[in-house]
Formats: C-alpha cells, sequence, structure tokens
C-alpha cells in the first residue's frame, strides 16, 4: 500500500529541545523581606533621633531670632521674617567667648524675657514641636537670648565719651555693627572672672547688660551660661549670609 502523499507546503515539525524563551515571570516579594523592614523602621527612627540630639547638644544647634535686639544683624523685626541661625558649640570647649562674639545664652533668673510665647494648649502640637526640636528645628524659647560680647573677665566697660562711643578699659570701640543707638550712659563696670558684658546690635531696643546693673552681677552673664557661638544665618535664604567678628 502507497505512502500518502504530501503536499508541497506541508514540512514535518520536529522538537529540537531548544528551551522555551519566553521572559520568566517576576518572582514575588517574600512576606518577611516587608515585616523585616516595618521592624526596622522604628530602630531607623531611633538612631535619626539619637544622632540628631548628640548633634544638637556637643556640635551645632539652630535657634529662632524673634525680637529686634540685634538688628540689623540679625532679623527679628516686627513684620519681617524672623532670622534663624547656625550656633557651633565646639569652640568654647577651647577657648572663653572673646570680645565682638555673637553668642547664645541661657538669660540670668533675674532677667526679663524680650518675648513672650504662649505654649500651644493641643498636645498633638506641643509633641510635633517638641519632636522638630529634637531634629534642630528651632523652636521659640524665651529664655534663649542673643547678644554681642562686648566686655570680658577683667576689662573695665563704661558708657560713653563725648562721641557717643562705649570704652573698654579706656578706649572707644569702633562699632559699625550698631543700629540705632540711644547712648545710655553706665558707669565704669569691671567684668569679674568668669562673665561677659553682653549689649544687642540695636541699642534703642535691646534689654541688655545695661538694665540689669543692679541684679547682683552688674548685669553680667556668666560663662557657663553661653550655649554657643552664633557663626551662620540660615534661613530665610535671602539673607544668607555667615557671621563673622568685627
Amino acid at each position: 500500500m502507497e505512502p500518502p502523499l504530501r503536499r508541497p507546503h506541508e514540512a514535518t515539525v520536529y522538537r529540537t529541545g531548544v528551551p522555551d524563551e519566553s521572559p520568566p515571570e517576576p518572582e514575588k516579594e517574600p512576606a518577611k523581606k516587608k515585616r523585616s523592614f516595618l521592624r526596622e523602621l522604628p530602630i531607623l527612627i531611633g538612631v535619626a533621633l539619637v544622632l540628631s540630639l548628640l548633634i544638637k547638644t556637643f556640635l551645632v544647634q539652630a535657634f529662632f531670632i524673634p525680637s529686634e535686639s540685634m538688628e540689623r544683624t540679625l532679623h527679628g523685626c516686627a513684620g519681617c521674617t524672623g532670622d534663624r541661625i547656625l550656633v557651633e558649640k565646639v569652640g568654647y570647649r577651647l577657648h572663653s567667648p572673646e570680645p565682638g562674639d555673637i553668642v547664645v545664652f541661657r538669660a540670668p533668673p533675674s532677667w526679663e524675657p524680650e518675648m513672650r510665647y504662649t505654649q500651644p494648649g493641643n498636645p498633638v502640637r506641643r509633641a510635633l514641636g517638641w519632636v522638630g526640636g529634637a531634629f534642630g528645628l528651632p523652636q521659640p524659647n524665651e529664655k534663649d537670648l542673643v547678644k554681642r560680647v562686648i566686655a570680658v573677665g577683667g576689662q573695665t566697660v563704661q558708657c560713653c565719651d563725648a562721641r557717643g562711643r562705649v570704652l573698654v578699659d579706656g578706649r572707644p570701640l569702633n562699632e559699625p555693627y550698631v543700629f540705632e543707638d540711644d547712648h545710655r550712659p553706665f558707669a565704669p563696670v569691671t567684668v569679674p572672672a568668669g562673665r561677659l558684658w553682653v549689649m544687642g546690635d540695636h541699642r534703642s531696643d535691646s534689654a541688655d547688660s545695661r538694665f540689669h546693673l543692679e541684679d547682683g552681677y552688674k548685669g553680667t552673664v556668666s560663662v557657663g551660661n553661653v550655649i554657643g557661638r552664633a557663626f551662620v544665618i540660615i534661613w530665610p535664604f535671602s539673607r544668607w549670609n555667615t557671621l563673622g567678628k568685627p
């Protein structure tokens, strides 16, 4: 019996053993990895918080300028955006503050706050403020003040000479940073060791050492109250600038 005839266009197809080249389906991420990340997330947040607190405590801290006492070196005027500054803490671990330094310090108990703040009544807002402060976002604090060091322990300061200039050890200071000086006179004060005489650059609107001569320390501030030296304006960006020392 004769085999059936094949049409010319027909061909026999044989399997050659070549593997299927279609792309494999993507593997699904194991559920274990997702659960592991969720467990690690609180640890990562905790580490970031600890690092931020360490930096803030020992190296650099941000502060908010709310008052006009350092105009125009630092903005805090009514209707303007208050400056945010960075304060470095390392330098004063090696040496004491020096005349001309802009310092942030905790006001002595006898000093009245220059600005009053009302703590938010909402506990959520208070918690957010605390977290922001922990991560370096400056929060208003009426007991943290910023002034310029005029005289240090052992120096004698007084105001004023015939031209209205402050004298330190009998020599007049050249103060190009002063804004609206009221030339408020005060008798010679010899600064005790370990203390500072501080004044604001806006002399007509600064409740500084001149206003606390009867507090038992002749208006001076303890070096131990100094938090650090302001060295740069970081906000707003339009006012970014380093704070040098004259």
